[in-house]
């Protein structure tokens, strides 16, 4: 053949096959798997396949859905421009006059309304980069206390838990490296197999290696299967379980004595509450038969090492924090904490639920986990930011008490950052309802959300694939996602759509950032000296080292893999236990005869949050295409329910329609619906609006229910609109 003839066939075969890599990391949990998107284009026909990245949390693991996180960015209904809604309907607008209606309606409300009618309700979705940018827009660009965020939602049980037993919050105080070499894990209201898969060989290794696994959940799953022992205690009873454990291994002499003594602060008090606990009582309370307490308290303490890590289960309670603090005063009681094979792990359940909540998104904090009401704290941020202490507003309400202040009439304009609060609120009938009174509602998003139905105007987000910027994971590992894909139509990043408003609210001078990096580079200067210190990374030391653990001092810092080895975060260095188990205000509603059943929450493998993005991707949807109630046969039976039947659940809240699944798995007095869903599938419509005192979390893991029989979805519909109009109890039914 010629060379004639090779150019030529070389050409038209360049034509017909072109392929493109773009590097980025997983958009869904906290795990953070690295991954690459390879596109490949045959004549007029592209193909995307997702491959996994080696990285020292993952090793290159994908699950399900990032093998198909690529397929929602590329969905007909992404959103590609402003929209504004007029008559109605939603019509495309340009940038220009997106950024003036802003302008005028934000200035507008708090020339009218005063500075703190504005709010920001954020995402722990954001990159760090965002996070600490909307929280920056909010005090400086629009100068008002309302901020706050979904992670609120999500992780607050946990931080707050931290912060108060060690001083500091950092997810895991040790890197999972270590979790193969444990001798005893308790994993305590966590599924970690169905919502963060790639977790899971790090406990099989340690499985392997001899560990005994002790598991806390109401329901059997793929996580309770590699438990050597299964806790499955009634929903909401997790502060008795945990107190009980403590109790019976004080009682046998399984403390570390030096160690409480020379570390630890609080012990004698919690050891005076322990003396008046009735183990029995603690059986009938949880439902747990006293051996297997006595069982998973033994060798829990027996063992030279353990872990526990804990996740919504027991957090998502009005009792969180203490539930958090009495399985962290296990740890304390033990000395297994700031050791080799040995701590704390609170298992993030967003992608970046662990760096959004470290610099300002959440209404009582400034970058760095500073405080907003510490002059010291407020002082340094201020200067690193150009503007007086004085000018910075000082704490705002949390997540869900932004709703309420519409509701009454304090807040009336809010910007929401990639996020869906109607259904990931508690109480959701109202939150619909509050947002509804709204002067202005402005949403930044990929998909005309159900909140983002709601809005004003809506401003297209940037996707996992076009949007630099650094995340920190589940350990605390502080990585960086490249993502360099072209952002499509007019969209822009996200952080340029912050910059874009500070600019229109006369703030621009302060929002003047050409990168993702340059934002980096101020973040670092305002988190130095905190209790999350990033000074000492950068996207190159990110580069070089796959990902760098906080704190991290200086620019020669390795970074910190395990925290609390010599001294705790407090400033005497001490551990803080607390006495838990006798405040009145945590008492729940328990089942009656009116509402006979616990539900309690939580996620499906292929789905994500309130599922926006993940029912966008065929291959995910087409595993979980509705919602579900999962229900043991005798209790179906006793409520003359069928398998695969539409069953109407009713709380005090509302009603929803799903289809029943027959599971010997679960509890018979709890029911299980996963929250993915919207519209009349969603779960928190029946979930109370109560709060713990301590972290302002929800209450979603246990809602008193009744079930029976529905015809269809339409008379919920109708039920929910009716108790909406009629205002009875601020939605109650």
């Amino acid at each position: 053949m010629t060379e004639l003839m090779l150019k030529y066939f070389r050409s038209k075969q360049q034509e017909v096959q072109s392929e493109k890599v773009y590097e980025s990391q997983c958009p869904f949990c906290s795990m953070q798997c690295k991954m690459q998107l390879i596109e490949q284009k045959v004549v007029s026909r592209t193909t995307h396949k997702t491959v996994g990245v080696d990285n020292p949390t993952t090793q290159g693991r994908l699950c399900v859905k990032g093998m198909n996180a690529h397929q929602h960015s590329f969905h007909r209904d992404r959103i590609t421009q402003p929209l504004m809604k007029k008559d109605g309907e939603f019509v495309p607008i340009s940038w220009d006059e997106a950024l003036e209606y802003i302008r005028v309606n934000f200035t507008g409300i708090q020339e009218t309304d005063g500075l703190d009618a504005l709010s920001v309700y954020g995402s722990a979705s954001l990159t760090n980069e965002e996070a600490y940018l909307l929280g920056k827009l909010a005090r400086v660009g629009l100068k008002t206390k309302h901020i706050d965020y979904n992670g609120r939602l999500c992780m607050a049980s946990a931080a707050t838990g931290a912060n108060q037993s060690f001083g500091v919050d950092r997810g895991f105080t040790n890197t999972l490296h270590e979790v193969p070499n444990t001798k005893c894990i308790i994993l305590a209201g966590t599924n970690i197999a169905e919502c963060q898969p790639t977790i899971m060989p790090y406990f099989e290794q340690a499985k392997e290696n001899g560990a005994y696994i002790i598991a806390v959940d109401p329901r059997e799953t793929a996580t309770t299967e590699i438990a050597d022992l299964h806790l499955k205690n009634k929903p909401g009873t997790d502060v008795a379980l945990a107190s009980a454990l403590l109790k019976i291994i004080v009682q046998e002499d399984l403390i570390d004595e030096e160690f409480l003594q020379e570390r630890v602060n609080g012990f004698d008090e919690v050891s005076r509450q322990l003396s008046t606990l009735d183990i029995d009582d603690c059986v009938a309370k949880t439902g747990i038969p006293k051996d297997q307490l006595y069982q998973a308290a033994l060798t829990f303490g027996q063992e030279e090492s353990g872990m526990i890590f804990t996740a919504r289960g027991i957090e998502q309670q009005i009792d969180g924090t203490e539930a958090v603090r009495g399985f962290i005063n296990i740890l304390l009681a033990t000395g297994k904490i700031g050791k080799p094979y040995s701590g704390y792990g609170a298992i993030t359940g967003q992608g970046n639920g662990q760096g959004a909540r470290e610099h300002g998104q959440k209404a009582d904090q400034l970058p760095g986990y500073r405080s907003i009401e510490n002059i010291e704290d407020r002082s340094y941020i201020a200067q690193v930011w150009g503007v007086e202490e004085k000018q910075l507003p000082h704490k705002g309400v949390s997540a869900y008490e932004m709703f309420e202040e519409v509701d009454e009439g304090n807040i009336t304009g809010m910007l929401v950052v990639c996020s869906n609060p109607i259904i990931s609120s508690p109480n959701a009938n109202f939150v619909k309802q509050s947002l509804e009174k709204l002067k202005c509602l402005v949403t930044v998003d990929m998909f005309l959300s159900e909140t983002a139905q709601l809005a004003d105007l809506v401003l297209p987000a940037s996707s996992y694939l076009e949007d630099q910027g650094t995340m920190t994971n589940v350990e605390g590992r502080v990585t960086l996602r490249e993502a360099n894909r072209p952002l499509p139509g007019k969209v822009k990043h996200d952080w340029q759509i912050v910059c874009d408003i500070a600019e229109v609210m006369g703030e621009g001078d302060k929002f003047s950032y050409q990168s993702a990096e340059e934002i980096f580079e101020e973040l670092r200067v305002a988190s130095r000296g905190g209790r999350a210190d990033y000074f000492g990374i950068t996207y190159d030391k990110i580069r070089q080292e796959k990902g760098v653990l906080w704190p991290c001092l200086d620019i020669d810092h390795k970074g910190t893999e395990r925290l609390f080895e010599d001294e705790f975060a407090h400033e005497d260095g001490r551990a803080k236990m607390a006495v838990i188990g006798i405040y009145p205000e945590f008492t729940k509603e328990d089942i009656s005869e009116e509402f006979p059943l616990f539900l309690t929450t939580g996620r499906v493998m292929s789905h994500y949050l309130t599922g926006e993005q993940t029912r966008k991707s065929p291959s995910l949807a087409a595993r979980n295409i509705e919602s579900y109630m999962e229900i043991h046969p005798e209790t179906g039976e006793q409520f003359q329910l069928k398998d695969q039947m539409l069953v109407r659940i009713t709380s005090r809240y509302g009603s929803i329609v799903v289809r029943s699944k027959w599971s010997e798995k679960i509890r018979k007095d709890t029911v299980f619906v996963p929250f993915h869903w919207g519209g009349e599938q969603n779960v928190n419509r029946l979930v109370s609006d109560e709060l713990d005192p301590f972290c302002r979390m929800p209450g979603f893991k246990i809602s008193p229910v009744n079930v029976k029989p529905a015809l269809n979805r339409e008379e919920v519909l109708i039920e929910n609109q009716r108790n909406l109009e009629s205002g009875r109890d601020a939605g109650r039914l």
